[in-house]
Formats: structure tokens, C-alpha cells, sequence
């Protein structure tokens, strides 16, 4: 690896303890040590991208996102094949009855009929074997408690501080939070903490003069009872179920308000090579509730109903500063139009794909 200080090319016996042997500077991550793409140089060139320079702050937890090596996502399997005991106590009879009508017949009948026997017990052993279903499963390298331990532990230890521009989001909020601003004229409502974090640390919610509140999904009906009646909502949530059927939901709670869906929609990463794909264990909808209550197309309720679900946090920060600053003025400017809540998602502006090694050689590009 490459010392972030001197720049020399270190075999692993000239970094250890994580100390450069020409210029005797400690460094925090050692790819042997804390796996594959996990270096300074590395995190160092991703937040400075990130946050194009210094314009913008982020969070850990974006960083975490753009800085994995890998993540894989495999969907659910319904069980194929037919199970041992009437897969067999089918062939096991027709086989022999087979080779009992091979052993009599004479001529090239014989060798037909065992011919026969021996390509139903190959087809029952292999080709008709069983499977169970199997149910979806997610993998990111390296995990978000590893990720965090290196920038508390050894990141820390090196630098004393995060790489410049990231901070640290901390706990995830258990209650409803808001952030005041003077006379708003919109409500951003955030059920994700990183994202929030992210927009209350760059001051974006007072830019567009918008009050943010932040809360789970399932808090977010009632975190709106105390925010000034009138305000239009911009509602950000993750590409999940949960967050889908949010928007429709909050409309039926507050029909006097102008309530704006500009969360990640399934439809942007759910066949987009590189964005993180996860599998939830909290409760699931049903793909005919996401289909008649949120509006989704057949692919996509059938997508988000096996669980999976895709982070808000993973968007690159530009890209969604972007799409926030797009949806507040949006919703601002259906209300001074006496414009009623409009149906379906903001339509996410397109970005071009991430460059293959930024992030890894792998399925770990950032979504959008």
C-alpha cells in the first residue's frame, strides 16, 4: 500500500503497527488489516469527492455507503422440484417395471426399456431434486459496525479528527426530533437519521426556509400534529415498503395539506447496477397494498414486499441536496397555487453511473 503521508510503496512488513518505516508517520487503515479498499488514501479521495471539497458536509454513514467494497443482494426463491418421498415413490416402481420389461423383451427392446429405468432414476436423483424456498439475504463489505469501529478506533488514533468534511451522525433518534427555523414556509419530514443529520449540518432546511422534522416511519403521522397547519410536507424516506406507503397514509391523516413524496423510489435502484440493496427484519407489506395504496408497478410492489429496501443514505450528498432543494420548491409552489398533493413520487433527476474503482471493483457503486 501507498503511505497517505510520504507516498512510499509499503510492503507489510514496512507498515507495522500501522507506522510507516521511511517516515515513521502513523496511518489509520491497513487493507490487511481492516480488508480489501480499506486505506487513507482511498477514504480520503471518496470525502473529498463527496463533499466537493469542502462545499458540503456528510455524515458516516454516507460515507460508510460510498466507501464499501462490496454489497450483494440475493431476492427471494420459492422451493422448486418435488420432495424425496414422492419423487421416489414415483420412480422407484415405473424403474423397475422398466427393467422387469427389459429383462423379458428380446431383441433391441431390452436395451431400450433399461435404458429407460436408468433415465428415470438420473432424472428423479438430479434434475428433479429438491430445493427449499429461500429467503432473500443482503451482504455489505465492510459491515457498518466494522466501518464505524475503524473511524472511531485506528481513524481516531491517526488524525484525531474524521477525514475532513464527515461527522459523525451518532445514535439514530428513538423520538421525533424537529429542527426550528423562523417563519417557515415548508416541512421537510426525514425517516432516515443520516439524512437528516446530513441536511441539518449543511443548513439546508433554513435555506429553503423549511422546518425539518425528523422521525421514524412509523411516527411520522403524529410527528406532524404540532408543525403550523397550512405547510406543504416534503416527505424523505428510504426505497422500502414502509417508506412507499408513507406518503399515500399521511395524505388520508392530513387532507388539508399538500404532501409531496420525494423519497428514493423503488423504480430508481431496484434493477440499478451498483445501489445498496438490503433485506429488512422489521414487518412487510403486502404487494397488493403497495400496488393499490402507493401506486407501484407490479415489478416493484413484488420487490418491496419480499423485504428488501434501499437506503436514502447511500444517494451521493450532491445528488440529494439536489433532489431536497428540487422538492421543497416544488411543494412550496403547489400550495401558492392552491394545487392539491400530487400523486406518485418526484421524479429523481438522472446521474450518470458512478466510475468502477472509485468505489470498488465490484456490485458496491453508490446508488445514483
Amino acid at each position: 500500500m501507498t503511505c497517505p503521508h510520504c507516498a512510499a510503496r509499503l510492503l507489510a512488513k514496512e507498515r507495522t503497527g500501522q507506522v510507516c518505516s521511511r517516515c515513521t508517520k502513523r496511518f489509520a487503515l491497513d487493507p490487511k488489516i481492516h480488508g480489501r479498499g480499506m486505506n487513507d488514501l482511498r477514504i480520503r479521495r471518496i470525502a473529498a469527492k463527496a463533499t466537493e471539497g469542502g462545499r458540503l458536509r456528510m455524515t458516516v454513514t454516507q460515507l460508510w455507503y460510498l466507501s464499501r467494497t462490496y454489497s450483494s443482494c440475493r431476492e427471494a426463491k420459492p422451493a422448486r422440484g418435488i420432495r424425496p418421498g414422492v419423487r421416489w415413490l414415483v420412480a422407484t416402481p415405473l424403474a423397475l417395471l422398466l427393467l422387469a420389461v427389459g429383462a423379458l423383451l428380446h431383441g433391441p427392446a431390452g436395451p431400450i426399456a433399461v435404458t429407460a429405468a436408468v433415465a428415470v432414476v438420473v432424472v428423479a436423483a438430479s434434475v428433479m431434486r429438491y430445493r427449499p424456498a429461500e429467503a432473500p439475504r443482503s451482504y455489505i463489505s465492510p459491515s457498518e459496525g466494522a466501518f464505524r469501529q475503524m473511524m472511531a478506533g485506528a481513524w481516531q488514533a491517526a488524525y484525531r479528527k474524521l477525514p475532513p468534511g464527515v461527522v459523525d451522525d451518532g445514535p439514530r433518534a428513538p423520538e421525533p426530533r424537529q429542527s426550528p427555523v423562523d417563519r417557515p414556509e415548508a416541512v421537510i419530514l426525514c425517516t432516515d437519521h443520516a439524512v437528516a443529520v446530513f441536511l441539518r449540518v449543511n443548513g439546508i432546511p433554513a435555506k429553503l426556509k423549511a422546518l425539518l422534522v425528523e422521525a421514524r416511519p412509523s411516527a411520522a403521522p403524529e410527528a406532524l400534529v404540532d408543525v403550523p397547519e397550512g405547510l406543504p410536507v416534503v416527505v424523505l424516506h428510504d426505497a422500502s415498503a414502509l417508506g412507499a406507503l408513507l406518503a399515500p397514509l399521511l395524505r388520508q391523516a392530513h387532507p388539508d395539506r399538500v404532501v409531496l413524496d420525494a423519497g428514493l423510489p423503488a423504480s430508481a435502484v431496484r434493477r440499478r447496477r451498483g445501489a445498496v440493496h438490503q433485506v429488512a427484519k422489521a414487518p412487510r407489506a403486502s404487494a397488493a397494498d403497495l400496488r393499490s395504496v402507493a401506486g407501484l408497478s407490479e415489478a416493484d410492489a413484488a420487490w418491496l414486499a419480499q423485504g428488501i429496501w434501499s437506503p436514502l443514505a447511500a444517494v451521493p450528498p450532491r445528488r440529494l441536496e439536489a433532489v431536497v432543494t428540487a422538492a421543497v420548491r416544488q411543494a412550496r409552489a403547489s400550495r401558492a397555487a392552491g394545487l392539491r398533493s400530487p400523486d406518485g413520487f418526484l421524479t429523481w433527476p438522472a446521474e450518470p453511473p458512478t466510475t468502477v474503482g472509485e468505489t470498488s471493483r465490484t456490485k458496491g457503486a453508490p446508488a445514483g
